[in-house]
């Protein structure tokens, strides 16, 4: 279950009014959960590859790094190429991090395999590590990749299909304006009236990082305010947090 931004955002001012400390615009609390979440996101990599490292628990509900990886797969896509010109294919807008590629021109929808501009050079010198329709590899650079072998066929840009993660959509608490000036909250909404007009965009991280998206928000709330106890404060509790989760 996602987090829900109002819970997050009702929960920062709380923290933040309760000795009159300062006040977090929408405007500000939107940019800041946007950037936290994306903070906890790439962070999920990491916890990932360092977990993967450990022994693996056979207790169930109890492997971190099934969790982790529970975390992130619900940002996987699988999505063709954006565009193409020829053999050359523009990964999909959304791509963050790239996992494989399956070229659909072969008989067996192969994966192809990502080669440096050397190694291409290399493999195409013998007939026997040369690239076929059946094992096909490509060069990537910006954003592109060239696949090989050049087909006589028309192209298109079902040709590719990109395996991938993308990242969190960004994080908005709406609103409308109260007869009495104050901002209310509007939830999925959209039109005039609500800012913006666009409506609210939950958390798509778990709400099981909940406590530690309230304390980073308030790490970078406390530096908006120029509150350094609010920092300190939240710091602490944030290593605290971390401590814990790895025990």
């Amino acid at each position: 279950m996602a987090i829900n931004v109002n819970t997050v955002y009702t929960t920062v001012l709380s923290i933040l009014n309760k000795e009159q400390r300062g006040y977090l615009t929408p405007f500000e609390f939107n940019q800041l959960a946007t950037q936290v979440q994306l903070e906890i996101f790439e962070k999920f990599f990491e916890d990932y590859n360092q977990y993967i490292r450990m022994p693996k628990t056979d207790v169930e509900f109890a492997s971190r790094m099934d969790h982790i990886r529970d975390e992130f797969q619900i940002f996987q896509e699988n999505d063709s190429a954006s565009s193409h010109s020829g053999n050359t294919y523009s990964q999909p807008v959304n791509l963050h991090r790239l996992g494989s590629i399956n070229y659909n021109k072969g008989f067996n929808s192969p994966g192809i395999e990502i080669v440096s501009a050397r190694d291409y050079t290399e493999q195409t010198l013998s007939p026997l590590t040369t690239p076929t329709s059946d094992f096909p590899i490509a060069k990537y650079k910006q954003d592109k990749i060239t696949v090989f072998p050049t087909v006589t066929s028309t192209y298109s840009n079902s040709d590719v299909t990109f395996n991938y993660i993308r990242k969190p959509a960004d994080v908005v608490w709406a609103y409308s304006v109260g007869s009495l000036g104050q901002f209310v909250y509007e939830d999925t909404a959209t039109g005039a009236g609500i800012i913006p007009t666009t409506g609210s965009v939950q958390f798509e991280i778990s709400d099981s990082q909940q406590t530690e998206v309230i304390i980073e928000i308030l790490k970078y709330a406390g530096v908006i305010i120029r509150d350094p106890q609010i920092v300190q404060s939240a710091s602490q509790l944030s290593a605290a947090n971390e401590a814990n989760t790895k025990r």
